[in-house]
């Protein structure tokens, strides 16, 4: 385990916080650990009754691309993952549901980044309007299953929530 000296802010923004950490290591020597403070994320796999996923498509500034997932967002601070995930739900897709499972928390990056992923299983969906933020710009997009699993071998699929979530579906599925 590292001994922590000194931590030092970088930046503070809107969604996340940019520290940079002076540790002791095991050894005794000392270095430095660049580390991204994010408050968390929801994120949900919508499957319809006939065996659908609704994902999302969007311009991604960091991969320099448009990616298919899943939907999520960002929580506010000290928010319970259960009652953001409804609301991220809505806001990127329109749909509602009456059912949710969690199916597993996981760190999106943890040698870099404190963000902690909350996903769950959405289903009995009712749809309605998208209310999608200010910079957002969002096309809903539905994929069988299937489908969408085959989508991460040939990469149109690569975001890691995504891959995590529509495999974890599929596992559930089975069981």
């Amino acid at each position: 385990m590292e001994k922590l000296i000194q931590s030092d802010y970088i930046y503070r923004g809107r969604v996340l916080d940019l520290r940079v950490d002076t540790v002791s290591v095991k050894n005794g020597d000392i270095t430095k650990r660049e580390i991204i403070e994010h408050h968390g994320a929801v994120a949900m796999i919508p499957l319809d009754a006939d065996g659908n996923v609704t994902l999302v498509r969007q311009w991604r500034a960091a991969a320099k691309r448009v990616m298919l997932e899943i939907p999520a967002g960002t929580l506010e601070k000290n928010e319970d993952p259960a009652e953001g995930a409804p609301r991220e739900l809505a806001e990127e897709t329109g749909l509602t549901a009456a059912r949710w499972d969690f199916l597993v928390r996981f760190f999106s990056s943890p040698g870099i980044l404190t963000e902690e992923m909350f996903l769950y299983l959405a289903r009995d969906l009712t749809e309605g309007q998208q209310n999608l933020m200010g910079d957002e710009d969002i096309a809903v997009e539905k994929l069988s299953l299937d489908d969408a699993i085959a989508r991460i071998a040939t990469g149109e699929i690569a975001d890691a929530k995504t891959i995590v979530g529509l495999l974890l579906t599929r596992d559930k599925l089975r069981s």
